[in-house]
């Protein structure tokens, strides 16, 4: 395996397994041994599990040896952010509260059940912050995760593991979660491909105390891939009972269509009337625009005429922190990230008012991007303001608030309505990557997944032909 090899995509590794060019075991092997030589300093994986994984990658390559694969990921490399149950794997949740032997790890959540049936094999499971709680990955238990590009920086979060993973070449795929911007943070921080899907796309189990806002998602550095896995994710799960139905085309098949955007309208806001971006970023964004032109789409400014509606939000995200740090029982406060215990402290006078004012706003959100999409297929805007800032930070330096969302304007307005969001690598500043962000109506997936592979494929920048 070269490490030209190394970098192929989800897609294209199973190709060179139909033809016999490569076998999974032999995949599977080499990025092992690419995670143990590459990731110590960045800090992706808390957990390898190299027989477990050579055994599937084995039955892989025996049922292609057969002619007899089960799917179109059948033996490619992902890997499991690790809020999301594995069985066999203990899923930790970068906590120190709990602990691995004094439970039995024999449940896959719906997402690792499906990549189950679907043939993939499992690589590991990634880093999160404790309890997926901030926009950067560190945690009690495994220390910090930083960014491949600049190991002096943060690889974003909540599911930094994920996307700097991919980054570095260890694994074409992995899953990540997004509770107010954890798969679209990291990914535009990394310059890789992240998807939220539309609320009830991906079916999640247990049930998040995040509920209103959670959303599971593929994490990818194509977005044919991303498509590609979102097909395998969306399958059904009884134990959600608020899942949506899978959808009926597959959103595969949507990517590889004409590139042709003349029959889109795109609106695009640079800041949703309260960030701020820098200059780098902004002009990027700007090219972005730019691309969907070329492409036929008519792209026009908008105006939201939204506050910056944080209040609202961390009334849902802290109401559901809190219940997870009180189930832990009175003595957790001595052993969970210290800052999530601060931020708790900040937010814990919240009101049954609070509670329905915070609703009534994301329904009026809600309703105000319903009207946007009658007029507008997708909106563009930046997926972060900046590039990635220092590791082991929670904020940046000048963050107007200690709290993440301080920094993160254009990522958790879209987990209060529920839309499908996608970031996508938009180019450097300062010698980072940025990305930019498609949002769709409520249950287009497959149209933002259509102008994202549209814009990647005229826009030539992918993490196949850039990369630290």
């Amino acid at each position: 395996m070269s490490d030209a090899t190394r970098w192929l995509s989800a897609t294209e590794l199973a190709e060179a397994y139909r033809t016999g060019a490569l076998t999974p075991e032999t995949v599977a092997a080499e990025l092992l041994d690419a995670i143990a030589d590459v990731d110590p300093p960045i800090n992706a994986f808390c957990l390898v599990d190299r027989d477990r994984t050579m055994a599937e990658a084995r039955e892989s390559t025996v049922r292609f040896a057969a002619g007899t694969p089960v799917g179109p990921l059948d033996g490619v490399p992902i890997s499991i952010k690790d809020l999301l149950l594995t069985a066999g794997w203990p899923t930790l949740r970068g906590s120190l509260m709990i602990e691995p032997d004094q439970m039995v790890w024999d449940t896959d959540a719906p997402a690792v059940a499906r990549l189950r049936e679907a043939g993939a094999v499992m690589l590991g499971k990634v880093t999160t912050p404790e309890f997926g709680w901030k926009g950067v990955t560190d945690s009690p238990r495994t220390g910090v995760t930083r960014n491949p590009w600049d190991t002096t920086r943060t690889s974003g979060g909540s599911s930094g593991g994920s996307a700097a993973a991919l980054a570095a070449g260890l694994g074409p795929l992995s899953v990540g979660t997004d509770g107010g911007g954890s798969i679209r943070i990291p990914a535009a921080y990394c310059g890789v491909v992240g998807f939220k899907p539309t609320l009830g796309r991906v079916p999640m189990y247990p049930p998040s105390p995040f509920a209103p806002v959670a959303h599971v998602g593929p994490m990818t550095r194509t977005v044919s891939d991303c498509a590609a896995l979102l097909d395998v994710l969306s399958g059904f799960d009884a134990r959600d009972w608020s899942a949506l139905p899978p959808p009926s085309t597959p959103m595969a098949a949507v990517v590889d269509e004409v590139r042709d955007l003349s029959d889109l309208r795109v609106g695009y806001s640079a800041d949703l009337g309260f960030g701020s971006n820098d200059p780098g970023v902004q002009a990027n964004t700007d090219r972005v625009a730019s691309v969907l032109e070329q492409l036929g789409a008519t792209v026009e400014k908008v105006d939201l005429g939204w506050d910056d509606p944080a209040w609202a939000y961390h009334v849902i995200w802290f109401a559901g922190a809190d219940v997870v740090v009180r189930g832990l029982g009175p003595h957790a406060a001595e052993r969970v990230d210290p800052l999530l215990i601060e931020a708790l402290e900040r937010h814990r006078d919240l009101s049954a008012a609070d509670v329905v004012g915070a609703t009534a706003l994301r329904m009026e959100m809600g309703t105000q991007m319903s009207l946007l999409h009658e007029e507008f297929d997708v909106l563009l805007t930046p997926s972060m303001p900046t590039v990635a800032f220092g590791a082991g930070r929670t904020v940046p330096d000048g963050s107007a608030s200690p709290d993440w969302t301080s920094w993160t304007p254009y990522t958790y307005p879209f987990n209060l309505t529920g839309q499908p969001a996608i970031s996508v690598p938009s180019g450097f500043a300062d010698g980072l990557p940025t990305g930019a962000q498609f949002v769709g109506a409520r249950h287009h997936d497959a149209t933002v997944l259509r102008v994202a592979a549209a814009y990647e494929a005229a826009a030539g920048f992918t993490m196949l032909g850039d990369r630290p």
